[in-house]
């Protein structure tokens, strides 16, 4: 995508670093974050600061390189010293793997329902047993290949898209939520180009409001005619008639089409089904665990209350301030996700082509 007529990755390394587009200061702010260690890399991802599922996915590849890295680099590393004698014996390769293998978990601990960050970390850390730049390699490759994905989803997913079509989001499964063009916007980005005329309600997405601050900044960066909605109004929309299609992302799939994705989402499948609305999922097939049977072996995040109780935003001077809007002294419960039973999606608008829930597990 391009910001200020640059273009940009929304997260890439660069040496021992990531670079990643600081989604907790946008809309207000565009700026760039870095990561120098894995561990700074694992808070980026814990705290939001890069998320949606393909970015995560990238994220969690690089922060398993860079483990590799640090771990080699490390001055007190007699693998680098070039003390054969010590390097070779089983005690200190022993203690080389403990960490890459407790890296790994502490990568995988940040954000357990996204399946993209499971199955990058997988594929780093396999190819970092061979060498730190293996490692590298993986990562990168991983990286382009999300971009790919992408563009084939966006292609697609372009043939659901209707001359005056009204299409409902929910969450961020844009070019902010991949390492470009996205998963449920990706249909979008190429219907713009072909000069489709179409309409986006965009969930506000409670209680990070990913689609008030991130979907409406990159529709409005787009060009792309759009209004933001309260979650709960998407109901009201559907009974009028004033949608036409549902396209959201997901962060992981069981096998038998069974989908997570951010909170409310299967709200909005039980209208879309209510009303006759085709509901689809845009995902690529790294989302897919096909190790669950269905949705209720998901793992569910739950994240800090404080983001239910708390909201944060400029103020009239521009300084990002948080305030409380609930009750003082009331406590709350924030599931990250829900999981939507594949009865109520019509279909996976994927790398492969658009494929019903019921034939998921033929990929397997």
């Amino acid at each position: 995508m391009n910001v200020n007529g640059k273009h940009y990755r929304t997260i890439w390394m660069e040496g021992s670093s990531v670079f990643m587009i600081d989604q907790n200061a946008l809309p207000f702010e565009f700026k760039i974050y870095k990561a120098s260690t894995y561990l700074e890399t694992c808070c980026a991802i814990k705290t939001m600061i890069t998320r949606g599922a393909g970015a995560i996915g990238a994220a969690a590849g690089f922060a398993m390189a860079q483990a590799f890295q640090e771990r080699t680099n490390n001055k007190k590393n007699p693998w680098r010293q070039g003390d054969t004698q010590k390097a070779n014996c089983h005690e200190y390769a022993t203690e080389q793997l403990s960490f890459f293998e407790n890296a790994r978990l502490k990568i995988e601990a940040t954000r357990p329902t996204a399946r993209n960050l499971f199955y990058a970390t997988e594929k780093v850390f396999t190819a970092g047993l061979k060498s730190p730049g293996a490692a590298m390699a993986e990562a990168q490759k991983l990286a382009n290949e999300n971009i790919d994905e992408a563009l084939k989803i966006g292609e697609f997913g372009n043939s659901l898209i209707k001359k005056g079509s009204r299409i409902l989001t929910h969450c961020n499964a844009g070019w902010l939520g991949f390492v470009d063009y996205g998963s449920a916007l990706a249909p979008l980005y190429v219907a713009k180009t072909e000069g489709k005329d179409f309409f986006v309600y965009a969930d506000e997405t409670r209680p990070r409001n990913q689609g008030a601050r991130l979907t409406a900044w990159e529709l409005q960066n787009e060009g792309i005619p759009h209004k933001i909605i309260p979650d709960n109004a998407g109901a009201y929309l559907m009974s009028r008639g004033m949608i036409d299609l549902v396209i959201t992302g997901a962060d992981r799939i069981a096998a038998n089409g069974d989908t997570a994705n951010k909170i409310g989402t299967f709200e909005k499948a039980i209208v879309a089904k209510e009303f006759g609305i085709p509901f689809y999922v845009a995902v690529p097939f790294s989302t897919i665990d096909f190790s669950l049977t269905d949705g209720w072996q998901i793992p569910i995040e739950e994240r800090d209350e404080d983001e239910v109780l708390t909201y944060s935003g400029p103020d009239s001077e521009g300084v990002i301030r948080t305030i409380r809007m609930a009750s003082p002294g009331s406590a709350a419960f924030n599931p990250a996700f829900d999981v939507t039973p594949a009865c109520y999606i019509t279909g996976f608008v994927t790398e492969k082509g658009i494929i019903e829930p019921n034939k998921i597990s033929s990929f397997r």
